[in-house]
């Protein structure tokens, strides 16, 4: 399969570039499954939660069944190898130093005439991730998603992943789901988990947040719930940018754009930019190369088909701009200097800095959550952090004289907009 080259100018554009940049945040399809499963869901609780699950994943559970049970935990943790143990405990040490390290801190300031004001933090109570787990179990996702609800301090964390036809959930996923903090797993994928998470059930409770990447279907769902519970953001089918010049290795570029390839959606999106024509030509015949020593062929030839770009432009300017308006989730700076280029970037979810610095690390050890925006939404929201975890709550603590010398503003915005009450209620203390 023969990734496509495009030359781009800011001056002329390309319709390629335009159409591929123009990805949908959200599916129409996905949309219509998941307003109708969330709507039976919300009636008819566990017993929906069941049918769904035959339906689209195919496993015969009952509502006594969707909960792992402590007992599937310990022989879970007892299966899995010293080895992958150590690697789980050093991810979670580093996500867990960098999420606490990153957490805002109560504050407060002095008003003009004594008094205080400021702001405070606390946990949610409950809170739910979902840890996609189709094409493979995603622990690292556990690790990256209630981890940072845990150093939070939340006290209820809802972990819902998929399990197989014979009903078990991989143990290493559920190994990395308690040791991140969750209190409790739900067999449970899908429309139906978000379902589940925002509604609650007969047996369970809802959460009051749901946070953690999915499909388009789950994409869809958590859209559909917004309201009812809060969300962390879009959060749909891996994506990766990477500016580049010939100072790049060709053979990291090409691994690296495969690396976003094989999750299996279809859906996932691979850019490349760069100023040299020849430099992308070799990474062409690289990703061929490369492509064919992987496992997943089936889903990175549909994505180097339909969602994969080599962009050629005039200069290194140019194709940071064309990266900013992209909105990759995840952008590499494979250039000569990449420090230096790190504040030209605008909308990125995470930005990795250097040839040491390869995408992979992101989504297992490095520390940030790789809970990113998709589908363009990096120019709107952010990539998860502990403080998604918790409620902010602003303080005021006026004294008689700060309420004194405020009393005319407040009267003159209540007569503004016609609020005589609200000015009322600040003079009649000097009354």
């Amino acid at each position: 399969m023969t990734v496509r080259i495009e030359l781009w100018s800011r001056k002329k554009g390309a319709r390629v570039v335009a159409r591929f940049l123009q990805r949908p945040a959200f599916d129409e399809a996905a949309e219509a499954s998941a307003r109708k499963v969330l709507k039976a869901i919300r009636a008819n609780g566990n017993a929906a939660v069941v049918k769904y699950a035959k339906e689209f994943d195919g496993v015969e559970l009952t509502a006594g069944t969707l909960r792992v049970k402590r007992a599937e935990i310990t022989r879970a943790r007892d299966r899995v190898d010293t080895r992958i143990k150590n690697v789980m405990r050093e991810s979670y040490k580093r996500v867990s130093t960098f999420a606490r390290k990153g957490m805002k801190k109560d504050w407060q300031m002095p008003c003009p005439r004594g008094g205080t004001m400021g702001e405070q933090f606390k946990p949610l109570d409950r809170i739910g991730v979902y840890v996609p787990g189709g094409a493979a179990p995603l622990a690292s996702t556990a690790l990256m998603t209630a981890t940072l609800a845990k150093v939070a301090g939340v006290p209820e964390i809802v972990g819902c992943t998929p399990c197989g036809p014979n009903k078990k959930v991989d143990p290493v996923l559920l190994y990395a789901m308690e040791m991140a903090g969750v209190t409790e797993i739900y067999k449970v994928g899908g429309i139906q988990a978000i379902g589940l998470m925002a509604y609650g059930t007969q047996t369970i409770k809802p959460v009051q947040k749901i946070v953690g990447p999915g499909g388009t279907y789950v994409t869809a769902a958590k859209r559909q719930v917004y309201g009812d519970v809060a969300l962390d953001m879009v959060a749909g089918p891996s994506e990766i940018a990477i500016l580049a010049d010939e100072t790049a290795d060709a053979r990291y570029v090409a691994a690296d754009l495969l690396s976003q390839a094989e999750h299996g959606t279809g859906h996932e999106k691979a850019l490349l930019v760069t100023s040299s024509e020849r430099f992308a030509k070799a990474v062409q015949v690289e990703l061929e190369t490369q492509a064919v020593l992987l496992s997943r062929q089936a889903c990175i030839s549909e994505v180097m088909k339909r969602g994969m770009l080599l962009v050629v432009t005039p200069n290194l300017d140019e194709g940071m701009e064309l990266i900013n308006a992209f909105a990759p989730e995840h952008l590499e700076l494979l250039v000569r200097e990449p420090k230096s280029w790190i504040k030209k970037v605008q909308s990125a979810g995470a930005i990795f800095v250097g040839a040491w610095s390869p995408e992979a690390v992101g989504d297992f050890v490095a520390g940030p959550s790789h809970v990113l925006p998709t589908g363009g939404t990096a120019a709107l929201f952010s990539g998860l952090t502990a403080d998604d975890f918790r409620r902010r709550s602003s303080f005021v603590a006026f004294t008689r004289a700060d309420l004194h010398d405020a009393v005319p503003i407040i009267e003159a915005f209540g007569e503004i907009e016609g609020l005589d009450a609200h000015a009322r209620s600040a003079r009649i203390r000097f009354e």
